[in-house]
């Protein structure tokens, strides 16, 4: 990947003050003014000028930081006439989907554009009738596109823009052979813009084949812990993990909170224990939910009416859940990088928030590689009133004794013949 770096361009845009100072257009001023928008955010401020230059852009920008903004405004802008899918923006899951085409349709109100979204679990008639009617804008999750595309229901003829957002999440989602497939689809004369919270090696690679000497705007890209967020380890004795849980939600002052859980079969177990302690107000978010759960679950979170979401790794990135005042790591994760997504669902937009994470004993090995990701120690505390039956040491790191191979074995010493000796006596 060749990136052309020009510090005074970098410059220009970081002292942005005004949207109007972007050269958006006229109408889609107007959307921003209405939704409440005033200053651009420093990855938009780097971003935008170079999309509506038509330039190829490799982003990167901690979750919470106004990445949707940064491609669907330029987009907005720039395309001109109507009728013919121009743009395409890939999406890892359906809850970022599903809200990216939101914000579209919001920045859009004063444009006349059509939009299409594809996502697994609606039915596909739905999803035909947008496809056969005519969108100028597309935003897909990587499987259902290629559904459409394998049918021949899906041209991308006439596409001029290509957004692959939170490349990071579809690495991991193993999404990255369908990626490369609907590329191939893609005229090769094109607009490329790829998204993503960290610029680990792999995305590099992929920036090199899917980008033509792109610009690069990067803010905050060091694997940290979120400035807003104050975080901290609960050290307790694996026996009594749900009931500091209880503890800390009576406690903590929290107006929402997002309690994470590794596996889903956990995640509904926490939440019937949750339920049956007397917690109301609780919904619970993983894969297996159907989309109407799934969907149902998020507008009584995002509406107050819930204020806890019991959920696994899916609401870890890009989902915007506005002033998520604290969240819960019941769980661990472990993979290290998932800890700074998880932590990031609070602290948003330059707000303050607060991350809490449980650690058992078995714990820490997961917990010395966060640290080492991040380049800090956690700090550990203790809730003030919790009777601890037992206080875990974590700062020990305990390795297990290295075992020789085949210490015992040998011609004459094996099983069998341990066996007959033990016969002979």
């Amino acid at each position: 990947m060749s990136s052309e770096l020009v510090t005074k361009e970098e410059e220009e845009h970081d002292h942005v003050d005004t949207f109007e100072d972007l050269g958006l257009s006229s109408p889609l001023l107007r959307s921003i003014r209405n939704l409440g928008y005033e200053h651009p955010t420093p990855i938009q401020c780097q971003s935008i000028p170079y999309l509506l230059q038509g330039r190829d852009l490799i982003a990167s920008s901690q979750t919470g930081t106004g990445k949707t903004a940064a491609f669907a405004l330029p987009i907005l802008s720039s395309l001109k006439g109507k009728g013919k899918l121009r743009a395409l923006i890939l999406e890892p899951t359906r809850e970022l989907a599903a809200q990216v085409y939101n914000a579209f349709v919001e920045f859009a109100k004063y444009l006349d554009f059509r939009f299409a979204l594809l996502q697994g679990g609606v039915r596909y008639e739905q999803q035909r009738r947008q496809i056969r009617r005519g969108a100028d804008i597309m935003i897909a999750t990587p499987g259902r596109l290629l559904d459409f595309v394998y049918r021949r229901e899906l041209s991308f003829e006439h596409l001029e823009v290509l957004v692959l957002d939170e490349a990071d999440r579809m690495l991991d989602m193993g999404f990255m052979p369908d990626v490369r497939t609907i590329l191939k689809h893609c005229p090769s004369k094109r607009q490329s813009v790829l998204f993503s919270a960290t610029l680990q090696p792999k995305i590099e690679q992929l920036a090199r084949w899917m980008l033509k000497n792109p610009a690069k705007a990067c803010i905050d890209v060091g694997v940290s812990a979120a400035q807003t967020v104050n975080h901290a380890i609960f050290p307790v004795d694996e026996r009594q993990k749900f009931d500091l849980l209880q503890a800390l939600l009576k406690s903590v002052e929290f107006k929402n909170v997002i309690i994470f859980v590794r596996t889903k079969i956990g995640t509904d177990q926490i939440a019937r224990w949750l339920s049956a302690a007397g917690f109301s107000g609780l919904v619970v978010l993983h894969a297996d939910r159907r989309q109407r759960e799934r969907e149902h679950a998020l507008r009584l979170f995002k509406s107050g009416k819930a204020p806890i979401l019991v959920a696994t790794d899916i609401v870890s990135r890009g989902i915007d859940i506005a002033e998520v005042s604290h969240v819960i790591n019941y769980d661990i994760p472990l993979n290290p990088e998932d800890y700074i997504h998880r932590i990031g669902r609070t602290g948003r937009m330059y707000k303050e928030g607060e991350a809490i994470t449980l650690c058992t004993v078995a714990d820490r090995d997961p917990l010395f590689s966060i640290e080492r990701l991040i380049g800090e120690k956690i700090p550990h505390r203790e809730l003030e009133g919790f009777n601890y039956k037992n206080k875990p040491v974590l700062h020990v790191r305990i390795r297990p004794k290295s075992k020789k191979r085949n210490a015992d074995y040998s011609p004459h010493n094996n099983f069998s013949n341990k066996r007959r000796s033990r016969r002979r006596r």
